[in-house]
């Protein structure tokens, strides 16, 4: 089995470029979208430059607050921004950050990325959480452009997956010169995967940081939130145990909002609110929480509305074998945390919350509706202070840019590509 996986991993990047040529033929991407694939990017203008990718919305967004410490400190630096997706790069392009350049991510083929190197020639390539590029790292190696990973991730699951191309991994995190791991078991599963130990620094969560250096929200009082649900971010199977626990609590709680990861799934779910007797509102409908006892959030980027009215999160992903989704935008917006056994994705954050007794570890329906039964305002204020108290002691994450500003020199380096 190995040996097959490692015959055909040089195919990957070609599949790629066919799915790529695919959607651009069917206009399902800008025009520009192949080109930019390709490694025909636009030219930085003159200063330093550096290259930073992210895979999509969420881990760009996490590394936000790094790319502009990083122009902060330096005004003539310029930054190639890729990701993989049009969302990520229309998300970046609306932040309208000074030298910033947003691009589709080039294919790991060796002439595409020979071609970004030759007109970008950064002085360093960041790349944040999980996303390892053999031919990347090694042409970044080549030309002496230090490699850093920010956010890095490993799961247990991703990990076993990797051991499969253990020489090809250990080729590519060897080329590594920083390492800043999310927690301590992805710098374990890294290391266990060729990452040189002089390549880690101390654990980063990007997402923890970036959460904790916003502005305190102004939220409403606990008593008006107490009887609000709130499940984020559900997957499928989740919402079925999810409803029939609320069904359970109504003594406890009045409302239910519910907000599916996937808001394509939402006449499903709403099949599944139906089924159980509930009337609901829609928000693809136009509306807003209102007396219906089930409000179906089936809606993209509109968290930050439901979270206020909540005053307990169910986080979703963590009751079925999902590896759960972050706990701090919940704990940020005063919301008391439930959780199933399934949060491997943020292994470390959930250990702390358990250790402090900021959020409570559920195995499934009936222990829900259980612990929600008991869950009055007094049990969301316990559970609200402890977490919260862990949130303000992540820090502002400057050690990280620092190690990230001593990567790369003052004067761009010759590169041996041109």
């Amino acid at each position: 089995m190995r040996l097959i996986v490692r015959l055909l991993l040089p195919l990957v990047p070609w599949a790629m470029l066919a799915v790529a040529l695919w959607r651009w033929l069917l206009s399902r991407e800008p025009r520009a979208a192949l080109g930019q694939r390709l490694g025909f990017v636009p030219r930085p203008a003159a200063g330093h430059t550096i290259w930073l990718h992210a895979a999509s919305n969420g881990e760009l967004a996490s590394a936000r607050w790094v790319l502009e410490d990083l122009l902060a400190g330096r005004a003539d630096l310029q930054v190639l921004v890729t990701t993989n997706t049009a969302t990520a790069q229309a998300m970046a392009s609306a932040w309208g950050l000074r030298g910033v350049t947003v691009a589709f991510a080039p294919l790991d083929l060796r002439p595409v990325i020979h071609r970004l190197l030759r007109a970008w020639n950064p002085q360093a390539l960041l790349t944040v959480e999980g996303e390892i590029y053999p031919r990347r790292f090694a042409l970044c190696a080549k030309a002496k452009i230090p490699i850093a990973l920010i956010g890095a991730r490993m799961s247990e699951r991703s990990f076993l997956g990797w051991q499969t191309l253990q020489p090809v991994m250990a080729r590519a995190l060897g080329r590594v010169d920083l390492a800043s791991v999310q927690d301590e078991a992805s710098g374990q599963r890294l290391r266990a995967l060729g990452l040189p130990v002089s390549a880690l620094r101390a654990p980063c969560d990007l997402k923890a940081v970036a959460i904790a250096r916003r502005p305190a929200p102004n939220l409403p009082l606990r008593h008006s939130r107490a009887r609000w649900l709130l499940a984020a971010s559900t997957h499928a199977g989740e919402e079925a145990i999810i409803l029939d626990a609320f069904a359970q609590v109504r003594d406890r709680f009045d409302h239910l909002i519910l907000a599916p990861r996937h808001p394509r799934r939402g006449d499903d779910v709403a099949a599944l609110i139906a089924a159980r007797g509930l009337t609901l509102s829609r928000r693809s409908s136009g509306s807003m929480p209102d007396a219906e006892p089930v409000f179906l959030a089936d809606t993209m980027g509109e968290m930050d509305l439901w979270y206020p009215l909540c005053g307990v999160c169910i986080v979703g992903g963590s009751f079925v074998p999902k590896g759960g989704h972050t706990p701090w935008e919940p704990v940020r917006m005063g919301c008391a945390i439930l959780h199933g056994p399934w949060v491997d994705n943020f292994a470390g954050p959930y250990a702390q919350l358990a250790t402090a007794g900021g959020a409570l570890r559920l195995q499934g329906g009936q222990d829900l509706a259980q612990a929600l039964t008991r869950l009055n305002a007094e049990g969301q204020d316990r559970l609200t202070s402890a977490a919260a108290q862990i949130l303000s002691g992540i820090g502002s994450g400057a050690q990280l840019c620092e190690d990230i500003e001593g990567l790369f020199p003052l004067s761009p380096p010759k590169n041996p590509l041109r």
